[in-house]
């Protein structure tokens, strides 16, 4: 099931997105939200009449870095031994549609294509077989960077954190098991040219490396999401982009770079 976050009329609620074809696609409206058990209204709305807002609104956003060899190699580090952990706040979060806003304090912004794995229970210290009972689904995310901020600074903070720095969408794919997730297909273009392309076999540390790890350390919220790293081909922005990432058996994220405000 794909579930969206969606406002209209000023309301703003979830919906079990229906269809194939893009232009035929409709939403039916969630009684109550899909974290817990839950039933569908019946009332359906066209998508097209809906303006969609970030699937989730996560307590906190864990990123990972380094977790494809490719890309590690391209900006000239190591691969890491154990997953490599940083924080997006929530503030970063922008959904589909949404303007990403080009950061004053920077001049080299680029995009990085990640799959998302989006945490469906409050839980902590996870066991290996017990990571697929935890996982409510997956959406497309983009790490966007401020590369030249993240090469001076020691720390990502400013870098990765800045506000519209993360967005996500369209929706959480709800029916891919973890092995599936494992290796689907993922691609970034800019303006329409392709930048990205890999598999996300290519992690090193793979989704179930990246939950235990991570919960060893912190409860994880309901709606909290984790990035697991970007492929290999990340490269600048520039204002007026128009950047897509599309991930196989989940849709495609679209958004615009804008000159900040």
């Amino acid at each position: 099931m794909r579930i969206a976050r969606f406002s209209i009329d000023g309301n703003v609620a979830f919906g079990a997105v229906e269809g194939d074809r893009q232009d035929e696609l409709v939403l039916d409206i969630i009684k109550g939200i899909p974290f817990a058990d839950f039933e569908l209204s019946g009332t359906k709305v066209p998508l097209s009449k809906v303006r969609l807002l970030p699937p989730v609104l996560p307590n906190k956003v864990v990123a990972f870095g380094r977790n494809y060899a490719e890309h590690a190699r391209e900006l000239g580090n190591e691969v890491p031994d154990a997953p490599f952990a940083f924080f997006k706040p929530a503030t970063s979060v922008i959904g589909p549609g949404d303007e990403i806003q080009y950061p004053s304090f920077s001049r080299e912004v680029h995009h990085e294509a990640e799959l998302a794995v989006v945490i469906g229970r409050l839980c902590r210290e996870v066991p290996r077989e017990r990571v697929k009972d935890v996982i409510f689904g997956y959406t497309c995310a983009n790490d966007i960077t401020a590369r030249d901020v993240q090469k001076r600074e020691k720390q990502w903070a400013r870098a990765k954190g800045f506000d519209t720095s993360c967005p996500l969408g369209p929706w959480v794919e709800t029916d891919l098991d973890i092995a599936a997730a494992s290796d689907l297909t993922i691609q970034l273009t800019v303006n329409g040219a392709q930048r990205q392309l890999g598999r996300t076999s290519e992690m090193v540390h793979s989704i179930e490396d990246l939950v235990v790890n991570i919960s060893e350390a912190m409860t994880l919220l309901p709606g909290d999401v984790i990035l697991t790293g970007t492929p290999a081909g990340v490269g600048p922005l520039n204002v007026g982009d128009e950047v897509a990432v599309t991930i196989e058996g989940i849709g495609t994220l679209t958004n615009k770079v804008v000159k900040r405000g």
